[in-house]
């Protein structure tokens, strides 16, 4: 599958319409990100069934404040709607494959009663 642009417009309808989404946060000036753009690239072709966007957060500024992103490249990544993974760095081709093959394993159903019982203790906390 290719990459695509993630936009303020499509970003709500990407993360609901797949599965597994992972987002590259770049910019043309960024370094680091050229260097990168081609692992993302190569993976998106390696990996049906995943969808791989990519956030220019020079024009994207509301979506990169969104997420929080404070340096360049970051890539996050979504499972069931659910942000699991967000890490600023460029990774090397293996450890971006690796990355979508823990990914691909985790037990969602784990996950949502983790992050159940997170949101449980610190109402708990909060009162």
């Amino acid at each position: 599958m290719a990459t695509f642009a993630l936009t303020m417009d499509n970003l709500e309808s990407t993360i609901e319409d797949n599965e597994i989404v992972l987002i590259d946060f770049w910019a043309d000036w960024c370094g680091p990100c050229k260097m990168f753009g081609p692992v993302f690239e190569a993976a998106a072709g390696k990996h049906d069934g995943i969808a791989f966007a990519k956030c220019d957060t020079e024009s994207e500024q509301v979506v990169a404040a969104q997420f929080g992103i404070q340096s360049i490249p970051t890539i996050a990544a979504f499972r069931d709607q659910i942000l699991i993974f967000s890490q600023p760095g460029a990774l090397p081709a293996e450890a971006l494959d690796e990355l979508i093959k823990q990914i691909k394993a985790l037990d969602m159903d784990d996950v949502r009663a983790q992050i159940a019982k997170a949101q449980e203790e610190a109402a708990k906390q909060n009162g």
